[in-house]
């Protein structure tokens, strides 16, 4: 097993509070911290940026101001102005005009973590005037304005592009009233803050690359196929015969082994004229699956009517009786019995939140205001299996135990195909026997490199399709 590095937890501002102090306790200076966080503001405003672009700093009177004014000797190749904000009301014709310049990117850093109280008018009149100016924000640790524990705001709070947590996420960060303001949440871990106290256990963990430093792990030089494993997919129905296409090269980029595809005879050929390494196989009630299989996925491009017939029984007898990783997706879903699996069997279900809504009757909305709890709870229906509720922050996680959130992603994965493409990946790495012994850590690097392949994609172009995020998988590090 590759050496793993401690999981970033997401704390609360107490825990936050206990962390900064543990690591005073070991002759660590505030100063240093605060250096070494001007430095990361730098670097991800850089990122940002380009030469000789206009930077306006807001800074507050705390340490919060104070990590964004340590920022100022890194940025020397942009354009900076400070300004920092003591009186709102006296300053918000100072902050109108700096804003008419039309800055290239403004870092708030007027309120951290310590904000316990409402705005006043002259505030909340400040914070307004920046949103309203429509310009790029960085936030440092925590939007001005939003309750770092709750997500909610104290009257009003900036809408950033970007946040950078300092240390770890904060949890009021993640919750759904906190997302509009939030942006893009990125965290600077490496401030000099010693390693997260063990007490501090949080249900709630970061995915960061780091996580994935040796892993998988590398092959041996003599390997052959066999060692990788075979996933049997069963996918592909009239009119959505390309989710089985998707789901293939997901699981080739996988690595696995072998790949066959089970699918209707309809669209047999639309299929397997698309795919040259996996086999595809017509499906009918009298051919069975593949006899030597390591892993299955069920369910991409089942949708069709002829799906739900054929398939419906099937999926239910797979998932009570298969001893290997059954990994269930997209209209599949609705397949699954609350019965019990064989002991010690990986079971995996990757819903978006339409479809955790109908695994528990709930609404969309229900879902999306405690993502954690609709993780617990479908697990919980169906025998502890694992859970990949797909969205923005895609949750990992079971019944009990913690909880992985995805840090990679980007907006251009809500297009058709793309969960396809994710299930197939996912599959695909549970098919292999060295990748099946760490359950959780396979499923984090899957939906991690998912979302890290979609960011690479849109570093290149605004515009790429999910054929093109099946290419990229596989490759970030």
């Amino acid at each position: 097993q590759p050496n793993q590095r401690m999981p970033l937890p997401i704390l609360n501002v107490a825990q936050m509070r206990d962390w900064e102090s543990a690591t005073w306790a070991t002759g660590q200076t505030e100063a240093e911290v605060i250096r070494r966080v001007g430095q990361a503001v730098a670097q991800c405003a850089r990122r940002y940026t380009q030469p000789n672009d206009a930077i306006l700093i807001l800074a507050g009177k705390g340490h919060n101001g104070d990590d964004a004014r340590a920022a100022l000797p890194h940025l020397a190749e942009r354009r900076t102005q400070c300004l920092n904000v003591t009186d709102p009301a006296a300053q918000l014709a100072e902050l109108s005009a700096a804003l008419a310049a039309q800055p290239a990117l403004v870092i708030d850093a007027l309120f951290g973590i310590g904000l316990n109280r409402p705005l006043d008018a002259a505030w909340q009149n400040f914070l307004n005037a920046l949103n309203a100016a429509q310009v790029r924000v960085l936030s440092v640790d925590v939007p001005s304005g939003l309750n770092a524990d709750t997500g909610a705001n104290f009257g009003t709070a900036v809408q950033a592009t970007m946040t950078l947590a300092v240390g770890a996420p904060k949890v009021g960060l993640l919750t759904q009233p906190a997302l509009p303001h939030v942006g893009r949440l990125e965290v600077a871990h490496d401030v000099g803050l010693n390693a997260p106290p063990r007490e501090l256990s949080t249900e709630l963990e970061w995915v960061q690359p780091q996580d994935f430093i040796g892993y998988p792990p590398a092959r041996p030089a003599a390997a052959h196929k066999g060692d990788f494993g075979h996933l049997a997919i069963i996918a592909g129905s009239l009119g959505y015969h390309g989710a089985a296409v998707l789901a293939a090269r997901g699981a080739q980029r996988a690595g696995t082994g072998l790949v066959t595809v089970h699918t209707l005879p309809d669209v047999y050929h639309a299929i397997a004229s698309q795919l040259a390494g996996p086999m595809v196989r017509l499906w009918n009630a009298e051919a069975p699956l593949v006899a030597k299989r390591d892993a299955l996925l069920i369910g991409p491009g089942l949708a069709a009517p002829e799906a739900n017939e054929e398939f419906n029984k099937l999926t239910r007898k797979l998932w009570r009786d298969e001893s290997i990783p059954v990994v269930v997706d997209a209209s599949a879903l609705d397949w699954v019995p609350m019965d019990p699996v064989p002991k010690g069997a990986v079971r995996v279900l990757t819903p978006h939140p339409g479809e955790a809504a109908r695994l528990l009757k709930l609404s969309v909305a229900q879902i999306q205001a405690d993502r954690t709890r609709a993780v617990r709870e479908i697990s919980t229906r169906f025998g502890n299996c694992w859970v990949v509720l797909k969205g923005h922050q895609t949750l990992i996680g079971r019944s009990g135990g913690v909880m992985a959130v995805n840090s990679a992603g980007d907006p251009r994965l809500a297009q058709g195909g793309s969960g396809d493409v994710l299930a197939g990946f996912i599959a695909g790495l549970l098919a292999q026997p060295a990748l099946q012994r760490d359950v959780a850590r396979t499923l984090r690097y899957a939906v991690w490199q998912h979302g890290a392949a979609a960011e690479r994609l849109s570093a290149q172009r605004p515009n790429w399709i999910v054929e093109e995020l099946a290419e990229e998988l596989g490759r970030a590090s």
